[in-house]
């Protein structure tokens, strides 16, 4: 298998009232790196791409990439780069990209101009600016590009803040990231949700395990899936013992925790989304936690009743 190490530069309206509201973020440059299974380079693929949305240069986007639309107009037509680098890519290959945003703006960018999707579902990749933060720091923090680099003390022989640069930066620091690890921490971008019930996603990692869901039409329908509502412990399977029970403090993010007498303490996680095509789905969360973590949520749980309770009351006042 091979990785494609992806970048996107796009450009966007400089006034919001004048957006396209399907093409927020039009790609203007794409930049690849190829590498055989060994991670080490052997291809690369850069691209101008000709604006046909958004004739003006955003003032950020101008600052940040060092691009002017003169020079743009000399590219090509997203469909003739899409084209080309899809081909480019082959076959038996995942993508690797720094951060989780370049896949779906890639897929909005087809969608737009009718083109074939890249895929069905949901896209397993490497989410490069993850697996750093896990490999090196806390596994939380989301550092610069440039900042890895210098971390690992990587030779700085092209600028930054270029498609292909960019590209061929994150494969260095992509490289030296340990195999297993970056396997066992498989992103997937959800710009498409699941098709049907067989092509659900469920993946059992080494701390956790995630499941995403197909897309429903109501978000009262998701909530009422058995699937996504399952509290059996993921890593034996037994039904747990209800100590907290499904509560939501935003109505985006659904929080259960269930006790498991081999495996202690689980929490479920279930965070809905809408995919593009306005389908509601989700994507959840399994853990063990530990007797602090549990309190802490055990708060926020009173928290969010007390709340409850102040909202029902004021209602009825009125």
């Amino acid at each position: 298998m091979k990785y494609i190490i992806l970048d996107l530069e796009w450009n966007q309206s400089g006034i919001p009232e004048e957006s396209v509201k399907d093409l927020t973020f039009e790609i203007v440059e794409v930049g690849a790196v190829k590498l055989n299974e060994d991670r080490v380079m052997i291809d690369e693929f850069s691209c101008l791409v000709k604006p046909q949305v958004y004739s003006k240069m955003h003032h950020i986007t101008r600052k940040l990439i060092h691009l002017r639309m003169e020079e743009l107009e000399k590219g090509q037509p997203f469909t003739k780069v899409a084209d080309d680098f899809l081909n480019w890519c082959g076959k038996d290959y995942m993508f690797g990209t720094w951060g989780p945003l370049d896949l779906s703006e890639l897929q909005n960018n087809l969608r737009y101009y009718d083109m074939k999707p890249l895929s069905n579902g949901p896209i397993a990749f490497f989410d490069v600016q993850k697996l750093f933060s896990i490999a090196f720091e806390d596994g939380k923090s989301r550092k610069s590009l440039e900042y890895a680099v210098d971390f690992l003390k990587i030779e700085k022989d092209i600028p930054f803040h270029r498609a292909f640069s960019d590209a061929y930066y994150t494969a260095k620091v992509f490289a030296r990231i340990d195999e297993k690890l970056a396997n066992s921490h498989v992103s997937y971008d959800t710009f498409r949700a699941p098709k049907d019930e067989d092509h659900e996603v469920w993946v059992d990692f080494d701390k956790y395990s995630k499941f995403i869901s197909r897309g429903f039409e109501t978000k009262q329908e998701l909530l009422y899936n058995k699937r996504v509502m399952n509290t059996k412990c993921y890593k034996c399977g037994r039904s747990t013992f209800k100590r907290i029970r499904w509560f939501s403090p935003n109505h985006k993010n659904y929080y259960y925790v269930g006790f498991c007498p081999r495996h202690g303490y689980v929490k479920s996680k279930v965070r809905v989304r809408k995919d593009c095509n306005d389908l509601f789905y989700c994507v959840k969360t399994m853990k063990k936690i530990d007797k602090e973590t549990f309190r802490t949520l055990h708060e926020k749980y009173v928290k969010y009743k007390d709340n409850k309770k102040k909202q029902i009351a004021k209602a009825k006042g009125k």
